[in-house]
């Protein structure tokens, strides 16, 4: 048992008494030159929140009862929410008077002062500071003549940072900065710190991208023995290579990806059997090969978890040296793979598969648009480019539609959201802002890596060795039950006691076409958990799966390539009990560590996007549009254009009547004119203001007469 460990199961003792360090030194025999070490163990355990030292410095277990342990999310207006480490545990309400210094992000130790109660919150205070999360804060510099400020990009933190004359470093009025917090806030107190880096102004060329990448922490350039790694890797496969692995270069293999990609990870191969079966080969890049387990690479990549994608830059989790070359299935070169091949019936089941290791020579290069439009519109134009694999994409397209009719059977819930295609110019300004197509080409690559994914995943749990599994747990009851009140207004309901995914699914294909398509798939979408990675099996509710994993994409999610390992150990003999149980300690960590990068990578997604649709709209003031009311509040109204972006109708400009919002119905109503706008209305706006740094659109309602609706 560990020091760590010795030290919990002391303090859970009922005799126990809370003592001070010094008295924990001696109680377990501490020498003098391990005392070091030994109250490091108790300060890490405190960061942790297992223990908490009391205002007489004696330790002591935190009591759950009373104490909640978690981490501070914060809002402009001065409150905040402690979400718990325990997720079991709801959300901690923290008002502006409660939150004693803690910044967004703050690890944080929060004493219960109400009790939830059926229509009310959780309240409380924090306690404790347990780590910082915002050493540093990126913003706009305001320069106030003796003094500076930074308002910070992340509305979250309430407090501007106040900086001295002799702090800012040269950064001029407008400018965006790097500041460091040199003093942290106090009560009714801004925080200290000093400006450390000046990005340029906002209207430079790439500055307003920068600022998230920095805001998110994101890394982009490489260590340079990273970097080096990389460079040092062959572009060229060996006959040492090749030992051992199955020969498919014979075989003919294809990718196909957006005309942008530069790394291709998976590619495919199929065929009919005589039995009437099909033989799909899905062909991942062999990433393992080359980048092992704890070298440079390997630290470097599990610490950036994944890529992330903004707009008009990719930062990858790998060298480009890897990602683009020898990692990438590139047309008519060798290449390393971990090929899944499965024999699947006319039903859609799989009914044998092999896991190689093998060597594939890809024999194209495909665009899904060009296999869209040979598929769905038969052009010529595409067909003479696809000539020498035209027989696979049609048993390809027979294939998908079996694959997607199993996963509807069973219930697998399909979002058909639309994705936001936003297009720069050479100076990163957004010159157009539209529907992203996902047409069959993409349907078929996201079938064969779903089936690819679900036979990895069921091999390796009745293999019963330690996996990483993708998992997405069953909803909360209570919201889903806040859910089927606000779908009874548009006249729908959920059939069924017990929760299924193929209540969902029957759902979305009834309203699928319907005004208010978008807006309740989005909202059961935020009623459904969110999926994760886990050690623990588990179903996938959305897919309707028992079992799950990532294991397509290697190149660019570090779980893949953790799997490719395990799989690779597994087959070679090598996953011995050792081995096995170090795999036990260290899968966890990596669950959630790259869970967190991932959220992490979507947030910085989802902030680049708005950013840029707001430049859009801010050159477009005064503009009109007709869009849908796609989300009510007790300020205003959301409406959703034909184009993704949406902005908000304030109640203060509604001037033709007084406003206010009904939750039971879910609707906003007139108090005089008994004018009502519901979720899903057709609505003319126009837009008045776009705010870039907070990302915020405002429009306007234009009057017409079927536009809106009256009790």
């Amino acid at each position: 048992m560990s020091i760590r460990e010795t030290i919990v199961e002391l303090m859970e003792e009922k005799k126990y008494k809370p003592m001070l360090k010094e008295e924990l030194a001696v109680y377990f025999n501490i020498g003098k030159g391990e005392a070091k070490e030994f109250y490091k163990v108790l300060d890490s355990l405190e960061r942790e929140g297992l223990i908490i030292r009391n205002n007489n410095d004696k330790y002591g277990l935190i009591n759950s009862d009373y104490l909640v342990v978690g981490m501070l999310q914060g809002n402009e207006k001065g409150f905040g929410f402690v979400i718990p480490n325990d997720k079991t545990k709801e959300d901690v309400f923290i008002s502006a008077d409660n939150i004693n210094s803690a910044m967004n992000g703050d690890a944080v130790i929060a004493n219960i002062l109400k009790r939830q109660e059926s229509d009310k919150r959780m309240e409380g205070e924090i306690i404790r500071i347990l780590e910082r999360a915002n050493t540093t804060v990126i913003g706009t510099f305001e320069d106030n003549g003796n003094f500076g400020f930074l308002i910070p990009d992340d509305h979250r933190i309430a407090n501007d940072i106040f900086i001295p004359k002799s702090q800012t470093n040269g950064a001029k009025d407008k400018q965006k900065v790097i500041v460091e917090i040199t003093k942290w806030p106090e009560f009714r107190r801004n925080p200290e710190g000093k400006v450390v880096d000046i990005l340029g102004y906002l209207t430079d060329k790439g500055i307003d991208i920068l600022s998230i990448i920095k805001q998110y922490k994101l890394l982009e350039e490489f260590p340079e023995k990273v970097q080096q790694a990389a460079l040092n890797m062959p572009d060229i496969l060996t006959d040492d290579d090749l030992e051992g692995r199955e020969d498919l270069r014979e075989t003919i293999t294809f990718t196909i990806d957006g005309a942008d990609a530069k790394d291709y990870d998976d590619a495919i191969s199929i065929e009919k059997l005589n039995n009437g079966n099909y033989k799909l080969g899905v062909h991942i890049a062999d990433v393992s090969h080359y980048v092992k387990e704890n070298s440079p690479l390997d630290k470097e990549a599990y610490l950036r978890g994944n890529s992330v994608y903004l707009i008009d830059r990719v930062l990858p989790m790998l060298p480009r040296e890897l990602s683009n070359g020898i990692c990438s299935l590139n047309p008519n070169v060798d290449r390393l793979t971990l090929s899944v091949i499965m024999e699947i019936d006319k039903n859609g089941t799989v009914i044998d598969q092999q896991i190689l290791e093998s060597v594939i020579n890809s024999k194209k290069r495909c665009v899904y648009d060009d296999v869209s439009d040979f598929i769905e519109d038969d052009d010529e134009r595409v067909k003479e480019k696809l000539k020498e694999i035209l027989p696979q994409l049609k048993l390809m397209e027979e294939l998908m539609y079996i694959l997607r009719d199993k996963r509807e059977r069973r219930g697998s819930i399909d979002f058909d959201f639309p994705e936001t295609f936003i297009e720069l110019d050479d100076n990163g300004r957004p010159i157009d802002v539209r529907k992203a197509d996902r047409r069959i080409a993409n349907r078929m690559i996201e079938e064969f890596m779903l089936v690819c994914n679900e036979t990895v995943a069921e091999n390796f749990y009745w293999a019963e060795v330690p996996f990483l599994y993708r998992v997405h747990e069953e909803p909360n009851p209570e919201k889903i039950e806040i859910f089927n009140k606000f779908i009874h207004n548009f006249g729908y309901t959920l059939k069924g006691q017990e929760i299924h995914p193929k209540d969902f699914q029957l759902l979305t294909k009834e309203i699928k076409g319907k005004k208010e398509e978008t807006v309740i798939s989005t909202l059961l979408l935020r009623s459904l958990k969110k999926a994760v990675y886990s050690e623990v099996p588990d179903i996938h509710f959305g897919l309707a799966s028992k079992y799950y994993c990532h294991f397509t994409s290697p190149i660019r999610r570090y779980p893949d390539l953790v799997i490719h390992r395990i799989i690779k150990a597994y087959q070679k003999g090598k996953l011995n009990a050792q081995k096995q149980d170090r795999l036990e300690k260290i899968l966890p960590e990596i669950a959630e560590h790259t869970s967190m990068t991932e959220r992490k990578a979507e947030e910085a997604e989802r902030e680049v996007d708005d950013l840029k649709m707001a430049q859009y709209m801010s050159e477009r003031i005064g503009e009109q549009y007709v869009g849908i009311v796609s989300s009510v509040t007790n300020f205003g109204l959301f409406v959703q254009l034909e184009n993704t972006i949406e902005g908000l109708v304030h109640f203060n400009i509604m001037d033709d009547d007084f406003y206010r919002f009904d939750e039971e119905n879910f609707y906003i109503i007139g108090e005089r004119t008994k004018k009502i706008y519901r979720l899903g209305d057709t609505v003319k706006i126009e837009v008045i203001g776009a705010d870039v740094s907070k990302r915020n659109i405002d429009f306007r309602l234009i009057d017409d007469n079927n536009l809106s609706s009256e009790v």
